[in-house]
């Protein structure tokens, strides 16, 4: 299921919470939840899409199997729910936030879509992600790459270099940039770029040393 979404460029979110249902169905987002019909002993798990909830009399709204706006008791849905740990997922598109989404969740969510290359979903998500959470850096990171793998070196360009005056002490952004321009053919602003990511250090200096390399490769074959 998870892996169908995802093909269908929908960003999947796992809610952690069961509080989080009321407040996804108020936002208008249908949740799936995973129900075990049957006993502990004897489980019947069954897939449903929760997408309401009436407190005035009591009951869940679902489209379970082939039955739309089925009704049962929030008593009887609480109880089947809840042998599965309370197991529920979002599919949404990347417009659209989870109205309970914590940051790191959601960017992990997001990574999923980068890593199937699918650039221009992911960064759809990381526009989304920015929007709520706007000092992101993973957010901000994985917007430039995407913009960076779609070809579209001004854009990311641009993102990167924003991005430093922002955090002006993360050597990834610093040798991001660096990588952009030197793509560009910009070699010695490309330098200067990733000399201050080296100077900054940090676990990713090695990183920032193999890029400087690369800079200093091209360099020495444009003299030749």
């Amino acid at each position: 299921m998870i892996a169908a979404a995802r093909r269908h460029d929908r960003i999947v979110y796992r809610l952690s919470d069961p509080k989080s249902l009321s407040d996804e169905i108020a936002a208008g987002h249908p949740v799936v939840v995973l129900q075990n019909l049957g006993l502990s002993w004897y489980p019947v798990w069954h897939y449903a899409v929760v997408i309401g909830l009436d407190f005035t009399d009591g009951t869940v709204i679902l489209h379970s199997g082939t039955t739309s706006h089925k009704r049962i008791s929030l008593k009887t849905f609480e109880y089947t729910w809840a042998r599965s740990d309370y197991w529920g997922l979002l599919i949404l598109p990347p417009s659209l936030l989870p109205a309970v989404a914590a940051e790191e969740d959601y960017l992990r969510a997001v990574g999923h879509l980068e890593r199937l290359g699918r650039w221009d979903i992911a960064a759809g998500g990381y526009q989304s992600a920015l929007r709520r959470w706007p000092e992101s850096l993973p957010a901000t990171i994985g917007l430039g790459m995407c913009r960076y793998e779609q070809g579209d070196l001004k854009t990311a360009e641009t993102i990167f270099r924003d991005a430093t005056l922002k955090f002006p002490d993360e050597g990834v952004l610093f040798n991001n940039l660096a990588q952009v321009l030197m793509d560009q053919g910009r070699q010695s602003e490309a330098l200067d770029a990733v000399m201050r990511a080296i100077r900054i250090g940090g676990p990713l200096k090695a990183h920032f040393e193999n890029t400087l390399e690369e800079i200093r490769t091209i360099e020495r074959h444009e003299i030749e």
